[in-house]
């Protein structure tokens, strides 16, 4: 029996390395053995490694959002393209476009985009029915949390209704019916009388005004899929008894296009995929792609969706910018985006007191 190591196994397992770049990361994890605040553990993510890696470069992407959006540094006055324009020159430095699923309201998260709203450190929301009557149910009933193994057919004897491990019992959208009809019978009668034309999101800014809750806030909030949902349901019901109520999806896509198309940077944070991601991708391309993304969500790419591709498929499209710092973190967004809030937002949040 030969005692020589094999040379070709040799040197297959002891293959030499190429030297290591000087600007090359160490990977590190957080040390527990000394106390860290909420900050060292955030920024400990960058040095982690797969998806904690992703979420520390989320952390960076939306920190230079908003430091472009406080920059104190004067617009030059020789720059004279139209979104210089006086009435937006406040909030252009770099637009933040915050949108999400609808699950994603029904959950806790609601509260978190609430904060974000309340402080005015976002432009616009671009969401779904769901995102939509959700809001507004939850100001009028409790979600509760439940269980993903529930049976269907027990809940559903029950009236109870339920998004993952979530329950809404169904009077809540009793609830949502009884005070929605009259505000549509009022907003038909001032369509006839008027002549108001209602947008997705004019709709959505008279709800907020009769809802009459301290939670409300006047950031523009577009919904493209606004009849999918419990709102489409009592729209259908309504136009047997009252036909005739018109809402305009036209000038809704050329307000978001605009607000886009003016933004001097524009960053884009989506949770989830569907009809929010795309639309707001859409809105890049007017203005040439955006300065910086955000994606958080599961889905994978390999089916060609557009909710699970990655952000170099829209530099394909010019929805981000060749060259732009984009980031997708693969991970539920009731895990991540809490946490992207408390290392970005929250901390400039709270220097400052909550926008009127």
């Amino acid at each position: 029996m030969t005692s020589s190591i094999p040379q070709g196994a040799a040197a297959a397992v002891l293959l030499p390395s190429a030297p290591v770049p000087d600007t090359a990361v160490s990977v590190q994890g957080p040390n527990f053995d000394q106390p860290l605040d909420l900050d060292q553990f955030l920024n400990s993510y960058e040095r982690i490694g797969f998806q904690a890696n992703s979420l520390g470069k989320a952390i960076n992407i939306v920190n230079k959002m908003l430091a472009w959006r406080l920059s104190d540094e004067p617009i030059p006055e020789d720059e004279s393209e139209e979104y210089l324009d006086p009435q937006v020159r406040a909030n252009t430095r770099c637009n933040i476009f915050l949108g999400y699923t609808s699950n994603l309201i029904s959950s806790g998260l609601r509260e978190v985009i609430l904060h974000l709203v309340k402080h005015r450190q976002v432009a616009a929301l671009v969401t779904t029915a769901g995102g939509i009557e959700e809001d507004f149910i939850k100001c009028l009933g409790k979600t509760y949390l439940a269980d993903f193994n529930l049976d269907g057919a027990e809940l559903r004897k029950k009236g109870m209704n339920r998004i993952g491990n979530l329950i809404v019992p169904n009077d809540n959208y009793c609830k949502f019916e009884d005070w929605l009809v009259p505000i549509l019978d009022t907003m038909l009668k001032e369509q006839k009388e008027n002549g108001t034309i209602w947008t997705p999101s004019s709709f959505i800014h008279r709800l907020g005004k009769e809802i009459n809750n301290e939670e409300s806030n006047n950031i523009p909030v577009f919904c493209p899929a606004l009849t999918d949902g419990s709102i489409g349901d009592m729209i259908y019901f309504h136009s047997f008894k009252s036909p005739g109520f018109i809402l305009d999806i036209v000038q809704d896509i050329r307000n978001l296009n605009e607000l886009a198309r003016k933004s001097r940077k524009a960053g884009m944070i989506v949770l989830g995929g569907g009809v929010c991601k795309h639309q707001i991708a859409n809105a890049m391309l007017i203005r040439n792609g955006a300065d910086y993304s955000v994606f958080i969500n599961t889905g994978q790419e390999f089916d060609g969706s557009d909710s699970g591709a990655r952000p170099d498929e829209a530099v394909s499209w010019g929805k981000i910018r060749a060259g732009a710092e984009a980031v997708k973190i693969f991970a539920d967004a009731t895990l991540v985006f809490p946490m992207l809030v408390a290392a970005t937002f929250a901390k400039e949040s709270a220097k400052r007191p909550a926008a009127p």
